[in-house]
């Protein structure tokens, strides 16, 4: 049996580039800059990620890329200056409260890439009306 390719869905990749390094743009790269484009991030637009893993640091360098303005929401302090070393503008801790409802309305759009069965509420209560929140990580019970 013979397979026939959609040709559009194959890109090379060059030769010029180490594979290890340019994994990652075909796999996170995709998976968040799909949202970031469908949900029209600009220059101007507050965007949010939730969770500093392997698709929430493709989301930041790439919102950061766009012109966003962008903001990590982590449960900790402890990803701080990561998350200003790949393009955050702002950060969060999630579990506080307070820092939540200061942002409530705000954001455009908001991408959660945490991998476990979490509260999307105050994500929610931090968009802007008719903003989108996008879950790229594994949502399930």
């Amino acid at each position: 049996m013979e397979l026939e390719l959609e040709q559009k869905f194959v890109h090379s990749i060059s030769d010029s580039l180490d594979l290890a390094g340019a994994a990652p743009l075909l796999c996170a790269g995709i998976t968040t800059y799909s949202p970031l484009r469908l949900w029209g991030a600009h220059p101007g637009s507050k965007f949010g990620v939730v969770g500093l893993g392997g698709l929430g640091h493709m989301a930041l360098k790439l919102a950061e890329a766009m012109g966003t303005d962008v903001t990590l929401f982590s449960r900790s302090q402890g990803k701080a200056e990561d998350a200003k070393r790949l393009g955050a503008d702002h950060f969060l801790i999630s579990s506080h409260p307070e820092q939540m409802e200061a942002v409530a309305g705000q954001f455009d759009l908001i991408i959660d890439t945490l991998p476990y069965n979490h509260d999307m509420n105050p994500y929610a209560k931090a968009l802007v009306p008719k903003g989108s929140l996008v879950f790229v990580g594994f949502f399930g019970s």
